[in-house]
């Protein structure tokens, strides 16, 4: 079906799908409104929180599928309500390079970030996604950089690096950006490897 950005509408309604999960921030309008024109229901998701996650899947299983709350979306809610653990530690979160992209204000993923007792040093930026250059990213004096194996794929000998003198630990792209099951188990898994790292 190709990525979010070009979906191959032609083969989604050849599949008679009962349901199509877009979202706003991933998916074009022109590709939902292509759907929905061609008799595909399509789900749209507006998701700036692990609130936002929650409350959406939630009706989603229960309102648009009437199949109740799955077991995982509970766990999940619990895990994610506990408080953040402390002392805060200070965060650059990259999600590109060459153009350097950070996590920004109103992100899931910077809702995340606060749940896990981290301070987003560009949460205050008023982009989602700014472009930073890599001599900013490196003066932000954070405590910690962390590095997702998505979108971008960072990896030990791709992006620790770029940071010397700063502790990097590289995380799960899915358990930071992703909402859906790996929410139940991502809480632990993060601070795992934060702690670790």
């Amino acid at each position: 079906m190709r990525g979010t950005k070009d979906p191959d509408r032609a083969a989604i309604v050849d599949l008679a799908p009962d349901l199509v999960v877009a979202n706003q921030e991933e998916n074009r309008r022109l590709d939902v409104d292509r759907l929905r024109a061609a008799g595909v229901p399509v789900w749209v998701t507006v998701i700036e929180s692990v609130n936002d996650a929650l409350r959406s899947m939630g009706r989603l299983f229960v309102d648009v599928l009437d199949v109740g709350v799955p077991n995982w979306l509970g766990t999940a809610a619990a895990e994610w309500s506990r408080p953040a653990p402390r002392p805060d530690l200070r965060v650059v979160v990259p999600i590109w390079r060459d153009p350097w992209m950070v996590v920004g204000a109103r992100t899931f993923t910077g809702d995340v970030l606060a749940r896990l007792g981290l301070v987003n040093l560009f949460a205050e930026d008023g982009q989602r996604y700014p472009h930073v250059g890599l001599e900013r990213l490196q003066a932000m004096a954070a405590d910690v950089v962390l590095l997702p194996d998505e979108p971008y794929a960072f990896t030990a000998d791709d992006g620790p690096e770029a940071f010397p003198g700063v502790r990097t630990v590289l995380v799960s792209g899915r358990d930071l950006t992703w909402y859906g099951p790996s929410l139940a188990c991502a809480r632990t898994r993060l601070l795992q490897a934060i702690r670790k790292g």
